[in-house]
């Protein structure tokens, strides 16, 4: 059996903030250990969501991650899916006073209440905007022309001028949690930007941007 050190240590051709799995791949160091982690990166994050729900949901769930480790919201996950009905906009609308008080005491959950406001009420700014084209053709209006093209986690970028548009267009339809680097993350989540590193097996698989 090789030693798992020696299975993921670098070669001298990959790039120092990639790791080698046992798999052959080349992954980011936040993704290379944890289970969880890793399947969210081989398998989620940078793929294209274009539906409504999809990105309700994401931008719920970076919202709520503002502070926190994102492995803490992702092992949460399935409690927020619970507790935000399968996180569907027209259902979250609807939460009232009552509702309220069950998520501040839903233990599987993040229970701040600004950020379970803010989820409510952003459930309400997603209906608003179906008459314009709903939030896909919102959110994906500012993907820029170019994608960056990092080779160490220090080159990836936290905000962007599109990022700083879209938290400004979010906030004036009654956004609430959409900061430019929260529109950021999220850009990266749903493969609006493509932040692999280069030389990562996930570099160019969305389909959107072609790999380096």
């Amino acid at each position: 059996m090789v030693p798992e050190a020696a299975r993921t240590r670098p070669s001298p051709a990959t790039p120092p903030d990639l790791v080698v799995g046992d798999d052959g791949l080349a992954r980011p160091r936040w993704a290379a250990s944890d289970p969880m982690l890793r399947a969210y990166y081989d398998d989620e994050w940078g793929m294209p969501v274009h539906d409504e729900r999809g990105l309700y949901e994401r931008l719920s769930l970076e919202a709520f991650q503002s502070g926190l480790s994102w492995a803490t919201i992702l092992r949460k996950r399935p409690g927020f899916r619970a507790a935000f009905a399968d996180f569907d906009p027209g259902t979250v609308a609807g939460f009232d006073d009552e509702d309220i008080e069950r998520l501040l005491a839903d233990a599987a959950i993040v229970r701040n209440r600004a950020k379970i406001l803010a989820t409510i009420a952003n459930a309400r700014a997603t209906i608003a905007l179906r008459p314009e084209g709903g939030l896909p053709d919102l959110v994906w209006s500012f993907r820029p022309d170019r994608t960056p093209a990092p080779l160490t986690v220090a080159d990836v970028p936290s905000t962007s001028d599109e990022s700083r548009a879209l938290a400004r267009a979010l906030t004036a339809r009654g956004f609430r949690f959409v900061g430019p680097t929260t529109a950021f993350a999220l850009m990266e989540a749903v493969g609006i930007v493509d932040t692999h590193l280069v030389g990562s097996h996930r570099r160019g698989s969305s389909g959107v941007w072609c790999s380096d």
